[in-house]
């Protein structure tokens, strides 16, 4: 005599069955699944926190072209160190900076 194999009374039922396969499918192989939607979801965090730190550069950004504007001594500098202007009766000497050794 062949001994049978009893499936439990839960697994006999098809609207069971169709929700743990579709519970399967949707976890696995569907392509919203969780880990798509996982790696979405730190995609947005990483892209968020890169928002703050433009806003804060472009705040920082703002205060440095305000100061630069309001003063002409500080616009005067900022022409003499940053693009190496002059006046006209001046003489312009470049110390290059070695590099550090580490």
């Amino acid at each position: 005599m062949k001994k049978r194999f009893k499936v439990p009374a839960w697994l006999r039922n098809k609207y069971i069955v169709a929700g743990i396969l579709f519970l399967a499918w949707l976890i696995f192989l569907d392509r919203h699944n969780f880990l798509s939607q996982y790696e979405l979801y730190s995609e947005v965090n990483q892209l968020e926190n890169q928002k703050t730190f433009y806003k804060q550069e472009i705040d920082r950004a703002r205060q440095d072209q305000y100061e630069l504007l309001s003063s002409p001594e500080k616009l005067e500098k900022f022409a003499r160190e940053q693009y190496r202007m002059k006046k006209d009766d001046e003489d312009l000497f470049i110390v290059p900076v070695p590099p550090k050794a580490d």
